[in-house]
């Protein structure tokens, strides 16, 4: 099961109600080195506990063919309009998907666009591949 859209609700610093879409991208294709060829990979394992932890979390779950970590799957990457991207490796399909959401939220929720290091579940601190800037960046320095 997939959700085609939705979105996050966060807090800005005045108190302010901003709607973010929030949006999980995970990988149907990703299999490990030691996992068969068969069908259902073990990617689209993922992406279905993934959706199915999101029901009523307001965050969109993707199921993309191939986010090209093929080294460290499963992959999946957690995206929101003004907020970095983040691209996870290394994730397994029967424990992860609650962390993606519990990240998607923290992504949300971010007033910096950063997902916080410290609040982040095991999973996605042993298993960030990368971070990707918004497409409206500008450095600040």
């Amino acid at each position: 099961m997939s959700l085609s859209s939705a979105d996050a609700t966060t807090k800005e610093p005045a108190d302010t109600v901003v709607v973010v879409p929030t949006t999980i991208y995970v990988c149907i294709t990703c299999r490990r080195p030691t996992d068969p060829e068969s069908y259902p990979r073990p990617g689209a394992l993922l992406a279905h506990a993934t959706a199915m932890a999101a029901i009523g979390a307001n965050i969109a779950v993707r199921r993309v063919r191939c986010l090209a970590n093929c080294s460290r799957g499963l992959s999946a990457a957690i995206a929101c309009e003004r907020r970095w991207t983040y691209v996870f490796g290394d994730l397994d399909p029967t424990h992860d998907a609650p962390a993606l959401i519990e990240g998607a939220k923290l992504l949300a929720a971010a007033s910096d666009g950063l997902m916080p290091w410290r609040d982040r579940p095991a999973a996605l601190k042993r298993g960030l591949i990368a971070r990707v800037p918004p497409c409206d960046y500008e450095d600040t320095e």
